[in-house]
């Protein structure tokens, strides 16, 4: 797990601040994420995990705060636009259609044609076995299996595996290994830490903190809508990240004063 302390993060948030109403969701919180290493997001319920994540997605485009991906300033303002950029996110519930086998779902909405106007089943299944290859999955027996007949694990596998096959530069985890057993777990993580040792720029949100000493570089801690702290794993222990996630001090924030 070797952190890249001189690489420049591929996404950077400074101020980034998100109102719902009455609700003040994110206050000024700075966040970045780095190739090559594993980002953890941690916080309680309520601590702005999930309004971060759907603002660097674009589906909750940040109030206030500057987005800078890849050393430019950018505008998120849509899925669209964060795709576009190379982000790409595997939400919970991992958005795949049971129906369809895992051909069919890595390649949904951008499905491959030939010059006749068919689909390119040959080229659609050998870039998806090629895809699975790179990232050491060894967990399906065929691409053509419907997504009905997977377990979790595998699942989450074919979520990644999509998320990582267009050229993406930053995949977004939410949760991926909830509701798995052990051995899935460790097929998971594993995989998480592939995708960083590949180059990318990984985040990882997870209620699991075992899960998160097991595979990250980094930890950022987050606490009703503000920034507490970005720990290094290696310097911390559990009791320490609990500590920070339920009684972390608010006023270190930055831009907040001179108490930071």
């Amino acid at each position: 797990m070797a952190a890249q302390h001189n690489v420049q993060p591929i996404l950077e948030l400074k101020g980034a601040t998100k109102t719902f109403g009455a609700v003040q969701a994110l206050t000024r919180v700075d966040f970045r994420a780095i190739p090559g290493e594993v980002m953890a997001l941690v916080g309680d319920n309520g601590a702005g995990k999930s309004t971060l994540i759907k603002g660097i997605a674009g589906i909750y485009p940040f109030d206030v705060g500057e987005v800078t991906f890849d050393g430019r300033k950018v505008s998120v303002t849509s899925p669209r636009d964060s795709a576009a950029l190379g982000i790409e996110v595997v939400y919970q519930d991992l958005a795949l259609a049971d129906n369809l086998d895992v051909v069919g779902n890595m390649f949904l909405g951008r499905e491959r044609v030939n010059s006749m106007g068919r689909l390119d089943e040959s080229t659609m299944e050998q870039q998806c076995i090629d895809t699975l290859t790179s990232l050491s999955v060894t967990t399906l027996r065929s691409v053509r299996l419907p997504i009905s007949a997977l377990s979790g694990g595998q699942r989450q596998t074919v979520a990644v595996a999509k998320a990582v096959m267009w050229n993406s530069k930053l995949v977004i985890l939410d949760e991926p290994t909830a509701a798995l057993g052990v051995a899935q777990t460790r097929q998971v993580l594993n995989l998480v830490r592939r995708l960083a040792d590949r180059g990318l720029a990984v985040v990882l949100i997870s209620h699991n903190l075992h899960d998160i000493f097991e595979v990250a570089d980094r930890i950022t801690v987050l606490r009703l809508g503000h920034l507490v702290s970005e720990l290094v794993v290696k310097e911390v222990n559990y009791e320490f990240v609990v500590k920070e996630m339920t009684a972390g001090q608010l006023s270190r924030v930055p831009g907040m004063g001179d108490h930071e």
